[in-house]
Order: C-alpha cells, then structure tokens, then sequence
C-alpha cells in the first residue's frame, strides 16, 4: 500500500513549509487525485486519516479532489474523458497521443496561521 507513504510523505511536506514560515496550525489542506495517478483516493484517506494523530493535521479539514482523466486524441485532436491509459477516442477511435489531465498527485493549498 503505498498510500501510506505517500501520506507520511504528505505529513513531511507539510511540517517542513510550516516551519519554513513559523507556522503554529493548520486549519486545511486540499490535495488533488488524478484517476490515472496511481493513488486509489479512498485508501490514501485513510491512511491519511491514521497518520495525522499528534501532527499539526490533526484538527484540520483536509479535502481530497479526485479529478478524471483527460487526453488528446492523436488523430483528431479532440479532448476526452480517460478511464484508463489506453482509452480509444470515443470519435474515430485512436489511442490519444497525450494524457493532457488527471495524472497528478499533489498538494494544492494550505490554509494554516
């Protein structure tokens, strides 16, 4: 479960810029899940959820955005909704030449004093 890593990860990252800018809390977090990322959102929220305790998360609202895929055909240029890598163009059916959203993991904002 890599999840777990990635919220410990997460938990790092945040306790870093927090002390960077003498930061004492954290009053919410908003962290966005591209589909074809690789994170399975509800398991990283979960483990989320275990590893806040005693971290400056602890009491804070944090919000998970799970976004869908996005790609652009390489034939016809169109943009389409992914579900998978290796979604077809749902117009002439090619394989898309770019995968142009929904392939991020990262955190968006902070909102803390």
């Amino acid at each position: 479960m890599h999840e777990l890593s990635l919220a410990l990860e997460v938990i790092d990252l945040v306790s870093k810029e927090t002390q960077k800018k003498s930061l004492s809390r954290v009053f919410e977090m908003e962290i966005e899940v591209g589909t074809l990322s690789g994170v399975e959102a509800e398991t990283f929220q979960s483990a989320l959820e275990m590893v806040v305790k005693g971290t400056l998360l602890e009491d804070s609202k944090i919000i998970i955005n799970q976004t869908f895929a996005v790609g652009t055909c390489s034939d016809c240029q169109k943009d389409f909704n992914m579900k998978e890598r290796m979604a077809t163009c749902p117009d002439c059916r090619s394989y898309p030449s770019k995968i142009i959203g929904g392939d991020q993991f990262r955190v968006v904002s902070i909102l803390a004093e």
